[in-house]
């Protein structure tokens, strides 16, 4: 393996053609200089300087090796600048994953804005509803929802989610409103991946199972399903805050509202120092 011990020394002084003046340069002492080139020398088993009291200059050997190694420091010189400015500027390619509803109503939108200020990144978004492996499918960050497993990924909070129990006019003038859980099993509920629902009861978290005529891992068809006065359905704030709105569905059970949930963004340890990925989380924290 080559040793670089000298090198620098022995380019500072052929360039400057002064000991004193390479060790100015190089900010260390001038016998550091003297003592790194003559060992060098030793080490070559060849002379690469001409000494005298007024001046230094190459000998043959010293031209031959001045010409080899100024292009591997400015090579070396070059590496570092490189790493150092991963370090500062975001840059290289991103890869993340998030779930596809709320990833296309609000994360993707906010990377194309990330994108925009931040030319030299390259996204790629897989939006997905599986927990993808981020170490293993060498994921930099994942956008997940509600709450999490324990794992060794880092998790940073992004905002939050409020979980809405809500049903159409029409099916609830058909049906009677809900006043409490219990009466939830006299109605038609649209259930989704899970096969409960969660509630905060009397300051309690509480998780009660709910049946209906529709089971479906999509959030719009549920949405839709409830539009459509076939029951209850229970979905994130993002789902149904502007059907609330219009009045075209009805929160009920409001006394029972679970807490927020949490967003998250979770990555693998050590990407926190990766300019891109701190970058953007941050700048998904403003935004969300």
């Amino acid at each position: 393996m080559a040793n670089w011990q000298g090198v620098a020394e022995f380019v500072a002084v052929a360039e400057s053609q002064s000991f004193t003046r390479a060790a100015v340069q190089l900010n260390v002492s001038t016998a550091h200089v003297s003592r790194q080139v003559r060992d060098l020398e030793q080490r070559l088993g060849s002379e690469l300087l001409y000494r005298t009291t007024r001046r230094v200059s190459l000998t043959e050997a010293g031209q031959i090796y001045y010409q080899h190694c100024r292009p591997l420091l400015d090579g070396l010189g070059n590496a570092e600048r490189a790493v150092g400015n991963l370090q500062t500027i975001p840059q290289g390619l991103l890869r993340i994953t998030a779930p596809v509803t709320y990833g296309e109503r609000h994360i993707t939108p906010l990377i194309n804005r990330f994108l925009q200020q931040h030319p030299k990144v390259t996204i790629h978004c897989e939006l997905t509803n599986q927990q993808l492996d981020l170490i293993d499918s060498n994921y930099d960050l994942a956008i997940r929802l509600g709450r999490l497993e324990n794992s060794d990924l880092i998790a940073k909070r992004l905002g939050s989610r409020q979980l809405w129990t809500c049903a159409s006019p029409a099916y609830l003038a058909a049906h009677g409103e809900p006043h409490t859980l219990s009466e939830l099993t006299h109605h038609q509920c649209l259930v989704g991946t899970l096969n409960h629902w969660r509630f905060n009861n009397a300051g309690q978290d509480q998780m009660l199972r709910v049946e209906g005529v529709l089971r479906c891992n999509s959030g719009e068809a549920l949405l839709d399903a409830a539009l459509c006065d076939l029951g209850i359905v229970q979905l994130p704030d993002y789902y149904v805050t502007t059907a609330i709105a219009n009045g075209k569905l009805v929160s009920v059970l409001n006394s029972y509202q679970p807490e927020n949930e949490g967003i998250w963004a979770l990555y693998p340890p050590g990407r926190q120092h990766s300019p891109k990925v701190r970058m953007l989380i941050d700048y998904l924290v403003e935004h969300l």
